[in-house]
């Protein structure tokens, strides 16, 4: 190997005309490495080759029989998947790594040049001088900084953009790194890593600066030479300033430069510095405490989202429906958020691979286990314990992640010395298991199970028992840097369980089930810069056992009774386009088509018209075989948003958002219960059908220091579904009689501010909202309010959250959370009447009345373990009180008439200050 410095200046830079060698050759080769094919060939002919051994790549190896071949075709054979150009002059061939040697001057390359000069003597008016100037201290600033040469210069090629891409990822976890900025300086080139740490973009042949945009890893900067197609990646190391974060955001601008409204991405990683009840760190109640997004009050059981019913909110764990995303009365959530990786809210505009639910979309995805050394995360609490293993199977490609969940909280009870609760007995668990294995470059594979238990006790005559079951695999698949695909397939089970076992014998055993199973395939397609497709399909099969009741015992007087199982299908086809029309205009044109049909067997009522609904009004009833279709509904689902960019920190966007619910829960309470049960739409239920139209303002301040929103919505529903005053719901074979379905309104405006980062940080956020609903008929029984609109249960005008921390040093900090929302409506008796010489109660209109407003002050101190790097584990210590001042908020108030007199009374959940310590490890 020799090489010669003063040959390659030579070439360079001289005007000779050179010329090559064609001899032809026989030679083959076996599993043979680059530089040992190269040193054959000198000794088998009278060439002499000049490279550097740095270069060649010794784990490609080649095999191949050439039978009087030229050495220009045998060189191109062996270096065509490398970055290694050649140059053959006389008996030497000279290697060149990325560039190309040239044997001639270009033609007309001087004149260019100074067609080149002449033109930036044009442009250096006085206008464009600091331009000039910029471009030119940029260059120079990163002159001495290492430069990485990408892809093989072809002289004879007339591109003049290639394709670079590549993987980012953590440097100490190997973890991909989602949502960075990857922009080429001095451009408008840019995108955003995906969920895989994935990004491809189209730049200039020659010198590019390439930079990252982060707040966790700072803002690293590569300078590349391009040549031709290439792939670049590498790790990040995370910046200690990231524990400061305990802010909800994503990248920075990202709020400022995409276009859909209403989305919320919560950063998992910062709620832990956050005050809640009992020491949690709870996810979905950090989604609380932004604008839009409600609860019916402390202690209940699902969300309202932009006025919507609870039933109305699809929660996604992994591709999977999870039902029930609440433990311990809707004290905790179910989601273990140690294992959780990412959460997105779509409240405004929804993407069109989801359907299903009228007002939002949860998506809760898992984190990938660490593939390169055992981990583990976990804390210990008053009534929880939680742990979460990370396990490498096959190093840098599979692991598996085991996480569980267990209370405690009995002793809590019994220490109680009210008889009531302390014979009472609350106890629940959760347990996550995950498999996530790279197969290759273009081939991943993750597997998901979950499960999770509720048992408590109120009463010491019943016992209530609910459950998740769910499961999810997903295999993605990468055809090329603009192809990629996702098979999924997940199914859910949701059931509780009610054991009575009185004195008067009526012990029983109450069951209900629901079960749902679904395949989707989606697929990405990157046209250009400009598109960028997203289309799928999926297929969803409902099975509802809707109750079964059985005697618990041989004494029991109470009659087994079973209603007939509901099987349902739902499909869809979507499509969507990310359209870039300029800088400035930025669309998402989406399209969903979705159809449901209810299937037998089944007996389904037939009704007059002429009268409400009833046993006595059915005309008809129709028996409908196994698989056979009842009835079938559907239509189209337009999700489309826009963005508009006023300046790089200033953007308006608007959003037309249309869905379509085919289940409904059926509840007659005015909060969610675990003992709720769900219906599929039939001949007699119509599907819910919303339409929103959304429109927002976004800035930011201080280079993404501050981020303000400010967003308003309008939500007009049909087919809401509601219930008629004192409705069976359970066990009953014609539950259509005691249904209503009317129409529904809903409007607000949401205002947020956040600072991001620095030593005090948070959000303040406010919501104004109003929910009414119009239950009309021409039957007289059927109509509420006169027919008029009035208050839904989930009516709240105001509601105002204040989430602070403040960091005092890198190991502690104080944190403050302030909750106000108005009362939610109810409705009072009046006033009594005497009916058949029996006293009874006059009851306002519906919802006519408001309970007392609830707000809250959390207070908690955070203190971080040393920072040394080398421990047994990191700790964290969390000490908090949850309602300081004491507030005693009403959770309900509820009306009893004792000895001819009417008397109110009002129960809270938590009534006196909660303290709480929480120990956190990491290792």
């Amino acid at each position: 190997m020799k090489i010669i410095k003063t040959v390659l200046m030579f070439l360079l830079f001289s005007n000779i005309c050179l010329c090559q060698t064609s001899n032809n050759i026989s030679i083959s080769f076996t599993e043979a490495t680059v530089i040992d094919v190269l040193l054959t060939l000198e000794k088998r002919t009278e060439y002499s080759f000049y490279f550097d051994e740095n270069w060649l790549d010794t784990t490609i190896l080649i095999s191949n029989n050439f039978t009087n071949t030229s050495i220009e075709d045998v060189l191109k054979t062996i270096l065509e998947n490398t970055d290694i150009n050649y140059f053959i002059i006389d008996n030497k061939i000279i290697l060149s790594k990325n560039n190309a040697i040239r044997g001639e001057i270009p033609e007309n390359y001087f004149q260019s040049i100074t067609n080149e000069s002449s033109n930036n003597n044009i442009v250096q008016n006085e206008t464009n001088i600091p331009v000039l100037q910029k471009q030119y201290t940029e260059r120079n600033t990163y002159i001495n900084r290492k430069t990485y040469y990408i892809g093989k210069e072809n002289p004879s090629s007339l591109k003049k953009n290639y394709t670079l891409s590549g993987y980012i990822k953590d440097a100490k976890t190997l973890k991909p790194i989602e949502n960075l900025s990857v922009y080429i300086a001095g451009t408008s080139i840019n995108t955003v890593t995906n969920s895989k740490g994935f990004y491809s973009l189209n730049i200039p042949k020659g010198l590019n600066i390439l930079k990252i945009a982060s707040m966790g890893y700072g803002n690293p900067i590569k300078k590349l030479v391009v040549y031709g197609n290439g792939t670049l990646s590498f790790n990040l190391y995370e910046k200690l300033e990231a524990l400061d974060e305990v802010v909800i955001a994503s990248n920075r601008d990202d709020n400022i430069r995409s276009a859909e409204v209403g989305v919320t991405k919560i950063d998992v990683k910062g709620i832990k510095n956050i005050p809640l009840v009992l020491g949690e760190r709870d996810i979905l109640k950090v989604a609380t405490t932004l604008p839009g997004i409600k609860t019916a009050g402390e202690g209940a059981l699902g969300y309202n989202v932009r006025g919507g019913k609870v039933d109305q909110n699809l929660i996604l764990f992994d591709d999977a429906v999870l039902y029930n995303p609440s433990h311990f009365f809707g004290i905790f959530s179910a989601i273990n958020p140690f294992a959780t990786g990412s959460v997105n809210i779509y409240k405004g505009t929804i993407p069109s691979e989801f359907g299903g639910r009228l007002s939002s979309v949860i998506d809760i995805s898992t984190k990938e286990a660490n593939t390169k050394e055992f981990a583990g995360e976990g804390n210990i609490g008053p009534v929880t314990g939680n742990l979460l293993l990370e396990i490498p199977i096959i190093k840098d490609k599979a692991g598996i992640l085991i996480g569980g969940r267990a209370t405690y909280s009995d002793w809590v009870l019994k220490s109680v010395s009210e008889p009531s609760i302390k014979n009472s007995k609350a106890s629940f668990y959760d347990v996550l298991v995950k498999y996530n294995h790279k197969l290759n470059k273009k081939n991943t594979l993750q597997a998901t199970g979950y499960l999770s238990n509720d048992t408590f006790s109120i009463t010491s005559d019943s016992v209530f028992d609910y459950s998740n079951r769910l499961g999810s695999i997903k295999w993605n698949h990468t055809f090329n840097d603009k192809n990629r695909a996702a098979l999924q397939l997940a199914t859910t089970e949701y059931k509780f369980n009610i054991i009575f076992d009185g004195q008067l014998n009526r012990n029983f055993d109450f069951g209900y089930t629901i079960n749902e199973t679904q395949l989707k395939l989606k697929a990405s397609y990157i046209h250009s810069k400009k598109h960028k497709f997203s289309y799928g399909a999926s297929s969803k099969l409902y099975a509802i056992n809707p109750g079964e009741i059985t005697p618990l015992d041989d004494a029991s007087v109470v009659e087994s009774k079973r209603v007939a199982k509901e099987r349902g299908l739902e499909s869809a086809v979507f499509i969507s386009d990310e359209y870039e029309i300029n800088k400035n205009i930025l669309l998402n044109l989406g399209f969903r088509y979705s159809t449901f049909t209810a299937l037998g067997p089944s007996s389904q009522n037939i009704y007059t018209d002429d009268a409400p609904r009833s046993e006595e009004s059915v005309v008809e009833t129709r028996e409908f075989t196994r698989n056979k279709p009842i009835v079938t509904y559907g239509g189209p689902e337009f999700r489309v948003s826009a963005r508009y960019a006023l300046s790089p920190s200033l953007s308006i966007k608007a959003g037309y958002n249309k869905t379509i619910q085919y289940s409904h829960l059926l509840s007659s309470n005015t909060t969610a219960s675990p003992v709720d049960s769900w219906k599929l739409s039939d001949l007699n239920i119509e599907p819910q059908r919303a339409e929103q139209l959304s429109l927002g303002l976004f800035k930011n301040f201080d280079f993404g220091l501050y981020e303000t929103s400010l967003e308003g919505y309008y939500k007009k529903i049909r087919n809401l579904l509601d219930f008629k005053v004192g409705a069976e719901l359970l066990l009953n074979e014609n539950i259509e009689t005691e249904l209503l379905q009317g129409e529904g309104k809903a409007y607000g405006l949401e205002f947020l501010l956040k600072k991001t980062k620095g030593k005090f940080n948070g959000w303040l956020s406010y919501t104004y909202s109003r929910t009414f609903v119009k239950l009309d008929s021409e039957f007289i029984t059927n109509r509420v309010n006169d027919g008029n609109f009035f208050p839904a249960n989930q009516d709240r005008p105001h509601d105002i959250s204040v989430i602070t921390n403040y960091k005092l040093t890198k190991r502690y900090s104080f944190s403050l959370n302030f909750n106000y929302q108005s009362g939610r409506p109810i409705t009072y008796p009046i006033g009594k009447f005497t009916f058949n010489n029996s006293e009874q109660v006059l009851y306002s209109d519906r919802n006519k009345f408001r309970i007392p407003d609830y707000y809250r002050l959390d207070l908690g101190v955070n203190i971080e373990g040393n920072h040394k790097n080398v421990k047994l584990a990191h700790s964290f210590w969390n000490i908090s009180v949850y309602n300081v001042l004491g507030r005693n908020n009403p959770f309900s108030v509820f009306f009893v008439n004792e000895q001819g007199e009417i008397r109110g009374f009002q129960s809270s959940i938590f009534a006196i200050p909660i303290p709480t310590i929480t120990y956190n490890f990491k290792f």
